[in-house]
């Protein structure tokens, strides 16, 4: 480790796209946003119908970390509320994605058109029945 850190400026619609096109086998799409601005500088531009478009290397991660609501035995995953926002691209992106859940099934007990994530993209389940939600608030003046 030689104490430097390497920073990309990667907005976030095209960070969500990156990491489903890395767990889709793509490696990489053209986008228009960024152009002309800090994220498109050293990627390759293209010119699709008049309109300039960057190209963007997709992302998949040595581990991902997801988390979950309930899950079945056979890793298939069910989401809550916005928890479905990013989890099931970043499960899809892993390598080898842990999932933590709050509750683990038999196979057979989950309705299969509810599932968010087949249980394939799982390959660790950690049970948590009770996590703790921990939320900071600041107080600057009163």
């Amino acid at each position: 480790l030689a104490g430097e850190l390497e920073l990309e400026f990667t907005p976030q619609g095209t960070l969500a796209e990156k990491l489903r096109a890395g767990g889709c086998g793509i490696p990489a799409f053209y986008t228009k946003t960024g152009v002309g601005t800090i994220v498109a500088e050293g990627k390759d531009v293209r010119e699709f119908d008049g309109e300039q478009y960057i190209l963007e290397r997709s992302l998949v991660a040595d581990v991902s970390l997801v988390k979950a609501w309930k899950a079945d035995k056979a890793g298939n995953l069910l989401y809550r509320l916005t928890a479905r926002n990013f989890n099931p691209v970043v499960a899809m992106a892993g390598k080898i994605t842990v999932v933590e859940v709050e509750e683990i099934v038999e196979n057979g007990e989950l309705i299969p058109d509810q599932i968010h994530t087949p249980g394939i993209y799982a390959h660790r389940i950690v049970l948590n029945p009770h996590p703790e939600k921990r939320i900071e608030q600041r107080t600057l003046s009163q």
